[in-house]
């Protein structure tokens, strides 16, 4: 069994990866930048510092770079936060790890105010003991920073005793580079295949299959290479 579990949050604890997407592309149109959603789509997991490099150069990030990552969060901080919805079962998720005495840490790429709305969202605030988000972090996923910083909460754990979950490619690869296993959820809408390549050792539909199948999964089961629900 292992001493915690690091969760990401959207996209893993709700869904929100869509209107992430559409944010910044209407954030890119109002720049000038014309980007389709199924491209942007595919970056969402990542900060604003990894996803920018992506769709523009580096003159035009030194133009306008800073201004357009603010306006998107305004953006979704008006119109979509009110849109997001947490999948099924989180706060029992939670629970469940809590009466088996397994830590229960938060890592995001997403912004502070934002994490707070969904963590009320989901029921979670009594049952989180500590959460790192992209202010706590030099660079955001797939770097390992916000990981690093998670374990730093923790109080440096062995990382062979600690598993993440999350819903993208950027998660497996940050948590990997940490030297931390990661559990898939495909809630997300990335694919098996995607999350494999990264990673992943198992793969669920959703932070409730999780919970349904605990007892045989590898947070109960410390070193399984079961991929249940693949």
């Amino acid at each position: 069994m292992v001493e915690a579990v690091i969760f990401d949050v959207d996209g893993t604890l709700v869904d929100s990866v869509d209107l992430h997407a559409q944010a910044w592309v209407e954030a890119f149109a109002k720049f000038g930048k014309q980007v389709g959603f199924s491209a942007v789509r595919s970056q969402i997991g990542k900060g604003g510092d990894q996803l920018l490099p992506v769709f523009l150069t580096a003159k035009e990030r030194a133009q306008f770079g800073d201004q357009l990552e603010d306006f998107r969060t305004e953006l979704f901080m008006r119109e979509k936060l009110s849109q997001v919805r947490p999948f099924p079962q989180v706060r029992a998720l939670f629970q469940a790890l809590a009466e088996r005495g397994i830590r229960r840490v938060l890592a995001t790429s997403g912004k502070r105010a934002q994490l707070e709305h969904h963590v009320k969202l989901c029921e979670i605030a009594d049952l989180v003991d500590a959460a790192t988000v992209r202010e706590d972090a030099d660079r955001s996923k797939p770097a390992p920073d916000v990981f690093v910083a998670a374990l730093g909460k923790l109080g440096r754990p062995d990382p062979a005793r600690v598993l993440c979950v999350g819903d993208t490619p950027y998660d497996a690869i940050a948590a990997g580079r940490a030297g931390l296993r990661t559990l898939g959820v495909l809630c997300g809408g990335f694919s098996p295949a995607s999350l494999r390549e990264a990673g992943a050792v198992a793969l669920y539909q959703d932070p409730a299959d999780l919970l349904s199948k605990l007892e045989t999964s590898p947070v109960l089961a410390s070193g399984s290479q079961v991929q249940p629900g693949a």
